[in-house]
């Protein structure tokens, strides 16, 4: 009796080839078209995982955690320096969905530097930046600029401690003046003291104290003056 053979079904190559591109697990250096290359663990195609990312066409590099294709987790980014040729840090900490959260270093161009807490790329919560001009700023952050209470301290000592919005003194604070041995205590406004009390502050120790005694000053309208100031930081608060 015969045999019939039939032909063994096979699917088409270029399933196989597809099956075969599909990322998953750890892999040696992927290329893309555009001359991208990552080298780290995958995911249903994606990155996920440990994993170095280089993009040719700004040098730049990233090197640490991956979620669905996204960096999430903690990892350091790094550009290369076209003169020197070398990688220098930009930032080191923690990402979520791509961007800067939780707490981290970011490293800025000109030498200044921010150690604190991130929210979607921007400074947000609690962080300390150190400003080129030797100055420093700790405290809380909101949408990238200072917001809430912090501490700023000048090269020459003096310090204001109190509270901020939108990047500016704004709201109750001292303001201390170890140079002069003073200390301002009072209401600021965006940026300006609107009133306040000045008073002696550790003078025996003042390298340029002012000569005493202090002419005595005053408003033609102190009460006027304390009412706007005082409308005016309610409304900042409204």
């Amino acid at each position: 009796m015969p045999v019939i053979k039939y032909p063994r079904l096979r699917d088409p190559l270029f399933y196989e080839w597809d099956r075969k591109a599909q990322k998953c697990g750890l892999r040696h250096t992927i290329y893309a078209v555009n001359g991208d290359q990552y080298t780290g663990e995958w995911l249903d195609n994606l990155r996920h995982g440990k994993g170095t990312q280089i993009w040719k066409s700004s040098g730049a590099i990233y090197s640490g955690d991956w979620k669905f294709g996204k960096r999430d987790g903690y990892g350091s980014y790094s550009i290369l320096d076209p003169a020197t040729k070398e990688y220098k840090r930009v930032y080191t900490g923690w990402w979520e969905n791509d961007r800067r959260s939780g707490r981290g270093t970011f490293f800025y161009p000109n030498g200044e530097l921010y150690e604190g807490e991130w929210s979607n790329g921007l400074r947000s919560g609690w962080g300390k930046m150190h400003y080129k001009d030797g100055s420093t700023y700790e405290g809380q952050w909101l949408m990238d600029q200072p917001n809430g209470q912090g501490l700023l301290q000048l090269p020459n000592r003096n310090r204001y401690n109190g509270g901020w919005k939108d990047g500016k003194k704004h709201g109750p604070g001292k303001y201390f003046y170890p140079d002069k041995g003073q200390l301002l205590e009072g209401i600021w406004v965006a940026d300006i003291p609107k009133c306040g009390v000045l008073v002696e502050f550790g003078r025996e120790n003042a390298p340029a104290p002012p000569e005493l005694p202090l002419p005595e000053i005053k408003l033609q309208d102190p009460a006027g003056v304390l009412a706007e100031a005082q409308a005016m930081f309610d409304d900042s608060h409204n």
